[in-house]
């Protein structure tokens, strides 16, 4: 039988995940504040540390599937509780650190699996669970907005601590923040006892994980999704790499990078809570391809032109509101297509996707610069992708194109 309990019922796991989501991705998005103290005390290049940051990114995408998997073979509780000793061992490691090893075990490898255990996947994952089907959107666009409000809790504690007693003190702030999610990942833990309603002739809860992992690489549908995702992550990667690189090319103040960013963080919080609501009435794939579209118009129109404070302010609102939306979407849509047993791997194949176009974001980005001497060529790359990869998850998501139907089987 499906869990009919009220929502309210159900608060505290949603309180857990929201609690683990913000302190996940918060202290993730905030570590580049280390990174110049960083590498001056341990005389490294900057490209030492950020090298780190991208194996992050990839074990992160990689590890992901294994992670949704050993959820359902040994709980959330046990997955998710993991993760958050990964974190505070990861952020310990990078604390002490003497040299590039120190910097990588703990920024790189450790904080990548504790992610792929505790960061939107996982979060969206047990988020969908305790509420009804005609309620998980706009939960899951909740839940997304709280890993919009992390940095602006992480950033300026690490910031502080930082300035004020050396970065090392800044990364030990972060540990006592990390010690959070252990105790959040322990409350949303809860949804393991939340019976999985019944998903009908089709669903894929009774099949194992190498039938539904198949399942998801035969249908259209999905790889058109998970392709178009790894595009999601070139754009936004490329974006929060290089725009301050490239306002500083054009002469601007440096504050406005860091005003920029923090518009995308503000606005962040109403696009999730917007197109989880908008993907509850209507078509999520459509819904995809229609950011894909608009973000790449936005890139396009903002790189075209000399940026001013304004133009880059607006651009930043923009993009903002685009940003995390995809997440309530991408978790709601998987959610139909194969059930919510395995919900948290077949969303992490997509996500492994994502985070291979967000490493070719920051590295392609970079290296096309260093070949070209300036960022023309990156952006008709990332716009021309965009364009291309929004027009196909449009029509995929258009009501009769073949293969809509639920996949797993």
């Amino acid at each position: 039988m499906p869990d009919s309990r009220p929502l309210r019922s159900h608060a505290a796991i949603l309180i857990g995940a929201s609690v683990l989501l913000t302190m996940a991705m918060g202290l993730r998005q905030s570590l580049g504040l280390f990174v110049q103290p960083a590498v001056r005390d341990l005389s490294m290049a900057v490209a030492d540390f950020t090298m780190a940051i991208a194996v992050q990114n990839l074990v992160w995408g990689f590890a992901q599937p294994l992670a949704g998997a050993w959820a359902v073979r040994y709980g959330f509780r046990a997955v998710m509780t993991a993760g958050g000793a990964l974190y505070v061992l990861g952020l310990l490691s990078l604390g002490t650190a003497s040299g590039y090893f120190g910097v990588m075990l703990g920024a790189g490898v450790l904080i990548g699996l504790a992610l792929s255990c505790v960061g939107s996947g996982m979060a969206m994952a047990v988020a969908s669970r305790p509420v009804s089907a005609a309620r998980r959107s706009a939960v899951l666009g909740i839940v997304s907005a709280a890993g919009s409000l992390g940095p602006m809790i992480a950033a300026p504690i690490g910031q502080a601590l930082s300035a004020g007693y050396g970065w090392r003190v800044g990364v030990y702030g972060f540990v006592a923040l990390a010690l959070l999610i252990i105790p959040a990942a322990w409350i949303a833990g809860r949804v393991d006892k939340v019976a999985i309603p019944p998903a009908g002739a089709h669903s894929a809860d009774a099949s194992s994980g190498r039938q539904v992992a198949l399942s998801a690489f035969r249908h259209a549908p999905f790889m058109i999704m998970a392709i178009a995702y790894f595009v999601c992550g070139l754009q936004l990667v490329f974006l929060t790499t290089h725009l301050p690189s490239y306002l500083a090319l054009c002469g601007m103040d440096p504050m406005l990078s860091a005003k920029a960013l923090a518009t995308i963080g503000a606005f962040n919080v109403l696009g999730s809570l917007f197109f989880g609501w908008a993907g509850g009435r209507w078509s999520k794939p459509v819904l995809l391809g229609l950011i894909y579209l608009i973000r790449s118009i936005a890139l396009g129109w903002y790189f075209s032109a000399v940026p001013t404070p304004e133009s880059t302010l607006l651009f930043a609102a923009i993009m903002g509101f685009l940003w995390l939306g995809v997440a309530p979407l991408i978790s709601g849509a998987v959610a139909e297509m194969f059930g919510l047993k395995w919900q948290a791997m077949v969303g992490g194949i997509a996500f492994m996707s994502h985070q291979l176009g967000s490493a070719l974001g920051a590295f392609g980005g970079g290296l096309l610069f260093d070949l070209s001497g300036s960022y023309a060529m990156a952006v008709q790359f990332g716009v021309g992708m965009g364009l291309a990869a929004g027009a196909v998850q449009l029509i995929a998501g258009l009501p009769g194109w073949p293969g809509t139907r639920r996949a797993a089987r």
